[in-house]
């Protein structure tokens, strides 16, 4: 059994290191001369970041995560406060219950009135990463139900001033690239002619998990499940992070990342009867309810009324399921189907409640590592699939479960041979 996991590890990351990361210009995270008691020392200034929002209010992405650059946040039950200093912060709109003034003004951070002012333009690129979290906030839907967020328009504006001078920092894009595969497409690869990074993606795979489980690179997955429960029109929001879940397991399977072959999405009857039919595991979803904290009582049949699936099928033949299941659970489940092993692999991506919601402590960190090396911590091709999945998801449902086959989603790709996880302790050491 033990040879399909990972040895589990409690060592600590290594700190993230303050030095500048560029692709040419000035490093401004380097060293600096200071004049100190009438004599020249050399110190070490803090790597610059900012942060381009949807909106700052209590809850929002943007709260928790440059708010944790601003504030810090518990690691392995300590204060841990990041070796970066935010120093501007656009936000695009601003709500009755808008924070960012006022966060702003009490940590000495310029609140910018446009992206490329925030990056400091005029200073020749003045900052050493980005932070760009477009999460929350009022914005229309497309005639599929997508929430229309304009990650890749802000991201163009970005890019933009990497080319007026001359110099490109890290980028980290918070959840998927965007709701158009396309345009994500399209942003990996400008990241990859102009030679920066680019990191994004859910908190979901770096979220603690109960039983801490990682597999193996090479495991011969044969089928994984995820199950969730969301109430709401915008499917996409939560599904994607079911995805996340899902692809950050199945890519560690023999022979890697090859893509996806097609998509599927069920609703009512429909996901049932596929089950009865064997084109998803009731097994499975057994298991991945069972390490559920949220599990209801009583049988899924009975108390879930408006079940929704994506199905899956990768180019390698190896199934993938994501439930909707609003009156079963509210956590996010995992189990899957290991070729050759009778038992079945599940676990729990455990996200802590607001308004702390620690889940952020750990999506943080990696974004730390990333912009201390300027190499994402695990690939953006993962988040281009899930977002390309998420999307055509959304197309197969809109034309009334259409299997939807696009070339766009053989993306090929290595996973991480450490996932980044958290382990150990959520709550802070006595």
């Amino acid at each position: 059994m033990n040879q399909f996991h990972a040895e589990i590890s409690r060592r600590s990351f290594l700190g993230a290191a303050a030095t500048g990361v560029v692709t040419s210009g000035l490093a401004f995270g380097a060293d600096q001369p200071v004049a100190v008691g009438g004599l020249p020392e050399t110190v070490k200034r803090k790597p610059r970041i900012v942060a381009i929002n949807s909106v700052y209010r209590l809850k929002s992405h943007a709260y928790h995560i440059a708010g944790r650059f601003i504030h810090g946040y518990t690691r392995n039950g300590f204060h841990h406060q990041p070796p970066f200093e935010l120093v501007r912060m656009w936000n695009h709109q601003q709500p009755v219950a808008d924070l960012g003034p006022s966060v702003c003004d009490q940590h000495g951070i310029e609140l910018c009135k446009t992206i490329p002012q925030a990056l400091g333009e005029k200073h020749g690129l003045d900052i050493d990463g980005v932070l760009l979290i477009i999460e929350h906030g009022d914005y229309p839907k497309n005639d599929r139900n997508q929430l229309l967020y304009p990650r890749y328009e802000f991201f163009e504006q970005i890019v933009e001033v990497f080319k007026k001078t001359g110099r490109t920092v890290p980028i980290f894009v918070d959840k998927h690239l965007s709701y158009d595969h396309k345009l994500a497409a399209k942003m990996v690869q400008t990241a990859r002619e102009m030679k920066f990074g680019l990191m994004a993606g859910s908190s979901l795979p770096v979220t603690w998990r109960r039983p801490e489980i990682e597999p193996t690179l090479g495991t011969p997955f044969k089928e994984g499940l995820v199950c969730f429960g969301y109430e709401g029109k915008a499917v996409e929001i939560y599904l994607f992070h079911a995805l996340e879940v899902l692809q950050c397991m199945l890519e560690r399977r023999k022979g890697g990342e090859t893509g996806v072959k097609s998509v599927e999405f069920l609703e009512g009857d429909a996901v049932w009867e596929a089950g009865d039919e064997e084109r998803w595991s009731w097994r499975l979803l057994d298991a991945a309810l069972a390490r559920c904290p949220s599990k209801n009582t009583g049988p899924v049949r009975e108390n879930v009324l408006t079940p929704q699936a994506l199905l899956i099928e990768y180019e390698d033949g190896t199934q993938g399921t994501i439930l909707n299941l609003f009156e079963q659970t509210s956590d996010f489940g995992f189990a899957a189907n290991i070729e050759g092993w009778s038992e079945t692999l599940s676990s729990c991506f455990y996200l802590p409640s607001p308004p702390g919601a620690r889940f952020f402590d750990p999506l943080t960190y990696n974004i730390e590592k990333f912009f201390a090396s300027g190499t994402p911590p695990y690939p953006v091709e993962r988040t281009l699939l899930t977002s390309t999945m998420t999307d055509l998801a959304m197309l197969s449902l809109h034309e009334k479960s259409r299997v939807v086959t696009d070339p766009a989603l053989s993306i090929r790709y290595a996973a991480p041979k450490d996932s980044g996880f958290f382990r150990g302790p959520i709550v802070d050491a006595e």
